[in-house]
């Protein structure tokens, strides 16, 4: 007996094989979908080095080109009252790793205000760093750029919670070789990178001395987007933290000659281009939608060095001091999956705080047996909050506390001018400025506002009563 073929079999097989391939790409899609919501998000942070308040297109600066960070602003959240933790090199960087003031951590000194290459001290390996808190929770962690928080072997990135480390480990200025070029300051107005002796680390060796630092802002960003490549399957942790424009001044060729702002100019243009890579990097690898990035600064301007320091804008002063010159800086969060765009606040926000917050958006535990200084702004930036939990801001030179701010006011109790250029004066009364009003700080209020200098010296009683310095790991001492 002959079989006659069943009807339509062939195109029932092949429903039946088109409905299960639409099976497995929907339980794909609902397990790739599930697996990226649990996913915590990336964080970057861009730090760079003396850069001023009034550098960047954003801020106001006229002839700087900076469109990459324009465009970071525009999607992102720009701060105008964005806060260095401190006005120098080592402590701001202390602080921004430890949301600690660095008196409270031994990153501070009356004596020396930075580490340098003959200091024998470092971060505590007591504190938790960033990425400390963040590799708990699973993340990639990589330093990338100037450390300047101990450059001895113990002290190194690696010892302090990051899986890598590319870069230089003190200011590029350091290892002054004095047998070359012309003698004291008038080697930074035409520099060459043989003139100082700064060593390129890889993790832990030196695999570069003198660091060519004509290509080195490249180098970087080069580094940045290998690591967002190869770790775009896992969440990640990149703290970027440039070396210029940090006197001696030093540019590639592409973009010598660039800016109508000069050689400064020149290294900022390049610095935009290095965030342009990072993002772009970010986008092609899928990852703009859970990916947080933040630029700043470690301090104001260098204005000694004129034309090859950069600009604090409206702001008094520059670098190493507590007017606001000093401390004020740029402040910009972009993440279009996590942070609405379109938005400029006046509200505070400070280095002290991406501690706190980045371990709030990654799920991960602070340490609950010290205290911390920075506050969660997560949710703040991501829109859920309209305004941002600092109140304060305390203004340390050194280990002592020059001036605090709350929301809108200043005090002084003692000023300064950056690097010895004059005396300390104390005023008592202090000085008090509105801060909406006047943030260059030319009008003292103090006697039409008794109650708000009350106010704020009572802040400052009760900071220095939670905060009693330790010692200094800065001077050069066997310090362990």
């Amino acid at each position: 007996m002959t079989r006659r073929p069943v009807r339509g079999g062939a195109k029932r097989r092949e429903t039946d094989m088109r409905t299960h391939l639409l099976a497995v790409l929907i339980a794909f899609t609902f397990i790739a979908t599930t697996h990226a919501a649990d996913r915590p998000p990336n964080i970057i942070i861009i730090f760079v080095d003396d850069m001023g308040y009034g550098d960047l297109g954003c801020y106001g600066h006229p002839t700087i080109r900076t469109p990459h960070l324009d465009q970071m602003a525009r999607e992102g959240l720009r701060f105008t009252d964005f806060y260095s933790a401190a006005s120098v090199c080592t402590p701001s960087r202390a602080a921004l790793m430890t949301a600690r003031y660095a008196p409270r951590i031994g990153m501070a000194s009356d004596k020396r205000r930075v580490l340098f290459p003959n200091s024998k001290g470092g971060l505590p390996h007591e504190e938790i760093t960033i990425a400390e808190v963040l590799k708990e929770r699973g993340y990639a962690t990589h330093c990338i750029g100037k450390w300047h928080l101990g450059h001895l072997p113990q002290f190194l990135p690696t010892e302090h919670g990051f899986d890598s480390y590319y870069g230089i480990p003190y200011s590029n200025d350091m290892d002054r070789d004095g047998s070359k070029g012309p003698k004291n300051r008038d080697a930074f107005w035409e520099p060459k990178s043989e003139y100082w002796n700064v060593p390129l680390i890889r993790d832990k060796k030196e695999i570069e001395r003198p660091a060519d630092q004509t290509t080195i802002t490249k180098r970087y960003a080069e580094e940045a987007v290998k690591r967002i490549k190869e770790n775009k399957d896992k969440p990640f942790f990149i703290y970027l933290a440039h070396s210029l424009p940090h006197v001696p001044l030093f540019t590639s060729k592409e973009f010598e000659g660039k800016s109508l702002r000069g050689l400064y100019g020149d290294v900022i243009e390049e610095i935009d281009w290095t965030v342009g890579e990072v993002i772009k990097a970010v986008r092609e690898n899928g990852l703009e939608k859970n990916t947080i990035v933040w630029f700043t600064s470690d301090n104001g301007p260098w204005l000694i060095f004129d034309d090859h320091g950069g600009s604090a804008g409206l702001l008094f002063e520059g670098k190493g001091c507590s007017w606001e010159g000093g401390q004020r800086v740029p402040g910009i969060v972009w993440g279009p999956g996590h942070i609405p765009g379109g938005r400029v606040t006046s509200e505070l926000a400070s280095t002290l705080d991406f501690l706190p917050t980045s371990a709030a958006l990654a799920g991960a535990k602070i340490p609950a047996d010290r205290k911390l200084d920075g506050y969660d702004l997560s949710a703040f930036i991501t829109g859920k909050a309209d305004k941002s939990p600092r109140d304060r801001f305390f203004y340390y030179r050194d280990v002592s506390i020059y001036a605090v701010r709350d929301r809108t006011h200043k005090i002084h109790f003692t000023t300064k001018s950056a690097y010895g250029r004059d005396a300390a004066v104390k005023h008592d009364p202090p000085l008090l400025f509105d801060m909406n009003v006047d943030p260059s700080e030319k009008w003292n209020v103090a006697a039409k506002h008794t109650d708000v200098v009350d106010r704020l010296k009572r802040l400052a009683e009760e900071q220095n009563k939670g905060l009693e310095p330790v010692p200094s790991q800065l001077e050069n001492e066997n310090v362990k």
